[in-house]
């Protein structure tokens, strides 16, 4: 298994313990808790960990998210939380989630080991959010929390990589939602209006951004061997079927 393989294996498998952690019953209620809606606590709990910024930055960094999105979410948030203390909410719950549910794998320690040597050879060059996620301070210092955070880090690294790729794929953040799997109903579901462009043009493009992504992500990858690299992706399977049985 090469680098790039390696990033191309392990994105599917984050992105679904992730996501395993922004649908808990937990997540959902701090949202509740903190009296935002879910799409305002989606944008500031990710982008909170820029700080007091501009919702045109916010909007650059997440990229995919329609601005006009981004800038409603933004300032509902503003009206009764800083965004930052959202996203340190979100730090936490992560944490709190990772060790009640990430607490009892098997080999823990070793997805520990392996997830944290390739965080730390992330070079975050271009990477904003990767970048002030990787600075904030950990609240929880227990394995599975531990862990959460790293993975968390890992599909934010993934995140800021596509768009890079994707931009350098000469595609706009829209067409390359419209070019992919979802297609309009991605569209709608990240704030973008139609009329949308036509598919069809786009979808070697995306293709071609995809491997560039691949490329750029097994950048970090390279700091696990071979062996290494298969028992990470392993790893991250088996704790991916752990989540969603």
């Amino acid at each position: 298994m090469t680098p790039e393989q390696a990033a191309a294996n392990a994105k599917a498998g984050l992105a679904t313990i992730v996501g395993a952690f922004a649908e808990s019953p937990q997540t959902l209620r701090r949202a509740r808790l903190l009296g935002l809606s879910g799409w305002a606590y989606h944008v500031s709990a990710r982008a909170g960990a820029l700080g007091d910024v501009r919702p045109e930055t916010v909007a650059a960094a997440l990229a995919f998210i329609a601005p006009e999105a981004v800038t409603d979410g933004w300032e509902a948030t503003a009206k009764t939380s800083a965004p930052v203390e959202v996203a340190k909410w979100h730090l936490h719950e992560l944490c709190t989630w990772g060790t009640e549910q990430l607490g009892g794998f098997p080999r823990l320690s070793r997805l520990l080991d392996l997830a944290a040597r390739l965080v730390d050879a992330v070079d975050p060059a271009g990477l904003p959010l990767f970048a002030a996620w990787r600075a904030m301070p950990v609240p929880d210092t227990e394995p599975g929390a531990r862990a959460a955070v790293l993975l968390h880090l890992l599909h934010e690294h993934r995140q800021g990589i596509h768009v890079i790729a994707v931009r350098a794929g000469g595609l706009t953040p829209i067409e390359a939602i419209i070019a992919g799997p979802d297609g309009e109903t991605g569209a709608v579901a990240f704030g973008w209006q139609p009329p949308y462009p036509p598919a069809g043009p786009l979808v070697r493009r995306l293709m071609w951004a995809e491997a560039v992504a691949n490329s750029l992500a097994g950048q970090a990858y390279a700091v696990l061997d071979r062996a290494e690299r298969v028992e990470f992706a392993g790893l991250l399977e088996s704790l991916s079927h752990r989540l969603t049985r």
